[in-house]
């Protein structure tokens, strides 16, 4: 016999924040964007093959543990902007050496 105390409870799944996630997404987006750019623009005025070198190296670091932290709840929004961020500032240094 069991107590109504004891039942095991249900998790309701909470409604996604889409307005606050995509406001997070959007700021990770372009502060992310701009230090890629920044900072690939600044090592191509030494070495070109270095800053392509050292950008690979960094999206590869980070890659492991963006994916593992692309489940939690808000973190997931901060993940997806640095995803764009990161394809943008790579595009915009493609876009800018050509």
């Amino acid at each position: 016999m069991t107590l109504d105390s004891e039942q095991p409870t249900r998790r309701v799944p909470e409604p996604t924040p889409w307005a606050t996630g995509l406001t997070v997404t959007a700021i990770v987006a372009a502060l992310l964007t701009v230090a890629v750019f920044a900072f690939g623009t600044a090592l191509a005025r030494i070495n070109p093959i270095l800053a392509v070198v050292i950008n690979l190296v960094a999206a590869t670091g980070a890659a492991p543990t963006l994916w593992r932290w692309r489940t939690l709840p808000m973190v997931r929004w901060i993940v997806l902007g640095v995803a764009i961020g990161v394809v943008l500032g790579w595009f915009g240094l493609v876009v800018s050496a050509a």
